[in-house]
């Protein structure tokens, strides 16, 4: 079992983001990113807003980086560790321009990239960009198996569908892999369903701890039902993290505590089949969240499997 983190920072919603990341920028991504590449982090990942209505905006934020320019900047500054959209809304561009973006990235890091996408939830947003908001499920679909065909190996990808069509068209740089890993994020009924059928991964939003074996069991039968023989990633988030006794008071959902009874409440999720699981600490700076990362790196990671 792996362990990746979403960027703080680059999404500020008020469900999750802590006082100190209002005023950070691009510094303390890059100090955050290479703690993440040095210690030994499977990904980093970045989310995707193009535009948040008022309505949504004192608890969502307006701060949503791009993912394609803050993973294509961290990419350089960054050797090892893997590059993830967490998750990109592609059926708010067409496929060919996702495909441009996300196979270029993969490219200049070297092959770093784990494209995950999802349905998206805002109405107005798809509304501004003119997409059909009550389609966009059938539009997702469509736009991964687009995506497969158009970050595949041949420079004049194909594809005919319902939405999204083309051919004849060149595209060039390829993916420096020959397969993208493709992850689907949500946990509605729908996404496990796509995951299931049409992706190389899953990334559950919010699932409580109990509520995961089923769901897994479900992402895997209907897998074996669509006759798909290669494995399924599956992630889980789990709860805020604090490695050690904390000072300060944070937060009752929180896990804290020494570093063995840490790992030992994480390895429930590997006994449930989880394969990696994306970690969010508590911190009240930027040094405090890479002092955080390193000793979950050095204590925590190697009793986690």
């Amino acid at each position: 079992m792996v362990y990746g983190m979403q960027l703080p920072v680059q999404s500020q919603s008020s469900m999750y983001a802590e006082g100190w990341e209002k005023g950070a920028g691009p510094e303390e991504f890059v100090e955050i990113a290479r703690v993440a590449d040095r210690t030994g982090f499977a990904y980093i990942a970045c989310c995707d807003h193009v535009a948040i209505p008022r309505r949504l905006a004192e608890a969502m934020s307006t701060v949503w980086y791009d993912p394609v320019a803050t993973l294509a900047h961290l990419a350089a500054v960054t050797e090892n560790v893997r590059l993830m959209s967490h998750v990109a809304i592609v059926g708010l561009r067409h496929p060919l321009l996702s495909a441009k973006q996300y196979a270029t990235l993969d490219r200049l890091s070297g092959g770093r990239l784990i494209l995950g996408v999802g349905a998206g939830h805002v109405q107005e947003e798809f509304e501004a960009l003119g997409v059909d908001f009550a389609r966009r499920g059938p539009i997702l679909d469509e736009a991964i198996d687009a995506l497969r065909a158009a970050l595949g190996t041949e420079e004049y990808p194909e594809y005919q569908g319902e939405t999204f069509a083309f051919k004849d068209l060149g595209q060039l740089p390829r993916p420096a892999q020959t397969r993208v890993p493709l992850w689907v994020g949500g946990s509605s009924p729908a996404a496990v369903r796509r995951a299931a059928t049409r992706a190389d991964g899953w990334l559950p939003q919010g699932d409580p701890r109990d509520k995961l074996p089923e769901q897994i069991a479900r992402l895997k039968r209907l897998r074996e039902e669509a006759g798909i023989a290669e494995p399924v990633t599956v992630g889980a988030i789990t709860e805020p993290l604090y490695v050690g006794e904390p000072a300060w008071p944070v937060g009752r959902r929180t896990l804290a505590g020494k570093p063995d009874a840490l790992a030992e409440s994480l390895r429930a999720y590997a006994a449930m089949g989880v394969d990696q699981i994306q970690v969010r600490f508590r911190s009240r700076g930027r040094g405090e969240l890479t002092d955080q990362m390193a000793a979950f790196a050095a204590d925590v990671a190697p009793h986690l499997n």
